[in-house]
């Protein structure tokens, strides 16, 4: 019954895909995947992307030809692959709606300080439409859902294996000094007229001597800074040696905790700091860093498992490549 369908549905296909006013075929079957096809516009579709790389990376001439060629293999499969995960997520009844996309869309778009103009802006750019941001996006999100029902919930991380790899990786593991600062800056970029620098710096000047009579730092920063995090008080968190200013690492690196720096006049204006918190360089400790390290060894043998479950998959699919 399932051939006597799917036979049904190829042949309503190649009738749509025809258009007798030319005699041409505008649009073809490269790829039966179960009862699934993939036609050579949603294959072109896909390709675009790359082709215009290719275009501006690679000379005319059969070099390109070939690289074009290989790469349509390529993603062929890729969208193979896609739609055999598709079709096992719908059997699993995963479903991913639109607004459940959207809703993602939104907090990527929010954690970034983006607008939906940027992204599609950013899309455009990379000759990507929204509608295919949204479908890829879409089946990312099933492949996720997928992968956590049937592969990652079966994955187990012994302590052995945790301890290994925090031997073996003891390098990613080296904490590097740092302190945690409150900063007031006032920015006059050098090259700003000398009577300007010169009235910012009395004002920093000013500041200061109001910190040192007792006003609250972050009461000032919020008043007076043009730095970041004005609203926390200037707080900017920790900042690891070497992410600074030379100016103002080298005087801040050597206050103590709740001490208060002199103005510093750096290339971008004047600085005033206060060393809230420090932490010094060393190896951070396994508890540290247990958990860390499991999500990595769940996220490797997650991909393993995953090709070879796809790959499986496939073995057990119909699928026939016409391209």
């Amino acid at each position: 019954m399932k051939k006597i369908c799917l036979a049904i549905a190829m042949g309503m296909l190649m009738i749509a895909t025809v258009i007798p006013v030319s005699g041409e075929v505008v649009d073809r079957i490269v790829a039966i995947v179960n009862d699934d096809v993939i036609t050579s516009s949603e294959l072109n579709n896909a390709f675009d992307p790359y082709m215009k790389r290719i275009e501006a990376s690679v000379p005319a001439g059969k070099e390109r030809e070939k690289v074009v060629a290989e790469g349509k293999v390529t993603i062929l499969n890729r969208m193979i692959d896609n739609k055999l995960v598709e079709q096992e997520a719908r059997k699993s009844g995963i479903i991913i709606k639109d607004d459940e996309v959207m809703g993602v869309i939104k907090d990527m778009l929010k954690s970034r300080n983006m607008q939906m103009p940027d992204l599609l802006q950013a899309l455009n750019k990379d000759g990507i439409t929204f509608d295919g941001y949204k479908q890829e996006l879409k089946e990312q999100l099933q492949r996720q859902q997928l992968i956590r029902r049937e592969i990652r919930s079966k994955i187990v991380v012994t302590d052995d294996e945790i301890g290994d790899y925090y031997r073996q990786h003891r390098d990613e593991y080296e904490g590097k000094e740092a302190i945690r600062i409150r900063q007031i800056l006032l920015p006059v970029p050098l090259g700003t007229d000398q009577a300007i620098r010169e009235r910012a710096r009395e004002l920093a000047e000013s500041i200061l001597k109001r910190i040192k009579s007792g006003e609250p730092f972050e009461a000032l920063a919020a008043q007076f800074s043009q730095g970041p995090a004005v609203a926390a008080g200037g707080d900017i968190g920790f900042v690891e040696k070497g992410h600074m200013l030379p100016e103002v690492e080298k005087v801040a690196l050597s206050l103590n905790i709740g001490d208060v720096s002199p103005v510093i006049e750096s290339s971008q204006g004047f600085y005033i700091v206060q060393v809230i918190d420090k932490r010094g360089a060393g190896l951070k400790p396994i508890t540290e860093v247990r958990q860390e390290i499991q999500m990595k060894l769940e996220d490797e043998k997650a991909a393993k498992k995953f090709d070879l479950w796809v790959a499986e998959l496939r073995s057990k699919s119909l699928v026939d490549i016409k391209l």
